[in-house]
């Protein structure tokens, strides 16, 4: 589910992609965030758990939730029988809906005329 990921980088990565390796280097932006210690030690633990960098686990771990956020709201997957569904009701003919039909005869609230 890949979108504009850059290729993998050099360590271990048993999960995700990892992109601090190879490309933390000519990186420009920095984030500064505080964290409840309890959040801090658990995601230490989990990058250390995980034979790698604080900052390399953080980053693939907001990288991957970006693009699964990002991917709700542009991608869906259904499987055959959905996808047949889908089809037939994409390919019924539109129905008459007079109360949308006077809805958008007026103007419109939000410009100015």
């Amino acid at each position: 589910m890949s979108m504009n990921r850059p290729a993998l980088g050099a360590g271990p990565c048993w999960y995700g992609t990892c992109v601090y390796t190879r490309f933390m280097a000519s990186a420009k932006e920095r984030w500064d965030f505080r964290v409840a210690t309890a959040t801090d030690q658990l995601v230490r633990q989990a990058a250390e758990t995980a034979d790698r960098t604080l900052t390399d686990f953080v980053v693939d771990a907001a990288i991957i939730e970006a693009e699964r956020v990002l991917a709700d709201r542009s991608q869906f997957v259904l499987d055959a029988e959905q996808w047949a569904r889908f089809i037939e009701i994409l390919d019924r003919p539109p129905q008459s809906k007079p109360g949308l039909e006077k809805l958008f005869s007026r103007p419109s609230i939000f410009v100015d005329e």
